[in-house]
């Protein structure tokens, strides 16, 4: 039986064999067992994979032994659980001031220096918008001089990127271009534009939503630097901070939640007074239907209708399963 392999497989395939990398060889092997069509065609190449798939793991355990007989080089998790709301990674050149970024919005406390390279590690935290967390993570720099693969994974696995400039340097636009290029070259693309048609036929390109920040806009020169970071990179949102400003990092916090695209959902129980703590997170255009299944989906089915309140509804006003959600409003189920 043939194993009639779609078009894109071949294309993976050939960088799959090219790549140097075992935690991005891992990531495209597994890419590559997905796409198999799943019959007695393809049993064998199956198996194959399957074995590839488990060697690269212990490759990158310590467990397997590359050629020459020396151990496997141990390297970090491509992988930071998720928490909170969404989950964000900041990203750019050495000394743009990542760090002190999540320091100042995070109580996460990851080593903050004024020379570069001090980052050699992912640093999560938590930063606080309004009534939800949303999750930042601290990276090593991205540099013809470091370049940690294993911010790969992370990078394809999160909601948003953030891309840090450094307004007190001439060449900010210039570093800012090598870690866009240097993503691409490794077929993650950062765009303002995910859900491009071109994603849809480039199976192993992963585009993900990108807004560029801006930091230290009270340097000398951080002006006319700021414009010109503008003027090349109009598709991105540009948002202007200093961790001296607390208006700048407030619309800091702002930007990110805008471009995680989504609403935030309060619950009510009848008779009582609405749920602020805990908003249910959905994507915009989500439905009464699909807030009662982020809660259960017995309680889905077993509900009759909803009252809601928000902008522009009237307090209490009954809809059914299919009406769309807004962010902020507040749902009473009715089972």
């Amino acid at each position: 039986m043939p194993a009639n392999l779609p078009p894109q497989y071949y294309e993976l395939e050939r960088q799959f064999r090219a790549e140097k990398d075992t935690a991005e060889k891992l990531r495209m092997a597994q890419e590559l067992l997905a796409m198999m069509p799943k019959h007695k065609g393809t049993d064998k190449l199956q198996a194959e994979m399957k074995a590839k798939i488990s060697q690269l793991k212990k490759d990158l355990t310590g467990g397997g032994v590359k050629k020459g007989g020396g151990p496997a080089r141990l390297e970090q998790a491509d992988h930071v659980e998720r928490e909170g709301a969404g989950q964000v990674v900041l990203i750019g050149p050495p000394n743009t001031g990542k760090s002190s970024i999540v320091e100042a919005t995070t109580h996460a406390k990851p080593l903050v220096a004024d020379f570069p390279y001090t980052t050699r590690e992912v640093t999560p935290g938590m930063m606080q918008y309004e009534t939800i967390r949303i999750q930042l993570i601290d990276t090593p720099p991205i540099s013809p001089e470091q370049f940690e693969t294993y911010l790969l994974g992370i990078i394809r696995n999160v909601d948003l990127v953030c891309l840090i400039a450094g307004l007190d340097e001439d060449d900010c636009d210039g570093k800012l271009q090598y870690v866009i290029d240097k993503l691409k070259e490794r077929r993650i693309i950062l765009t303002n534009q995910p859900h491009d048609p071109e994603a849809m036929e480039n199976v192993g390109l992963a585009f993900k939503p990108t807004i560029l920040i801006a930091h230290k806009m009270f340097e000398e020169g951080a002006e006319a630097r700021l414009a010109k970071l503008k003027a090349a990179y109009p598709d991105y949102p540009v948002v202007g901070t200093s961790i001296l400003d607390d208006a700048s990092m407030d619309a800091f916090r702002k930007a990110i939640f805008d471009g995680l695209h989504i609403i935030r959902v309060f619950t009510k129980q009848i008779g009582h007074e609405a749920d602020f703590d805990d908003p249910i997170i959905l994507k915009p255009g989500a439905t009464v239907e699909a807030a009662a299944l982020h809660l259960h989906k017995d309680f889905a089915f077993k509900l009759q209708f909803a009252k809601i309140w928000g902008e522009g509804k009237f307090p209490g006003q009954r809809v059914q399963k299919t009406f769309v959600l807004s962010d902020g409003d507040i749902v009473e189920f009715h089972i």
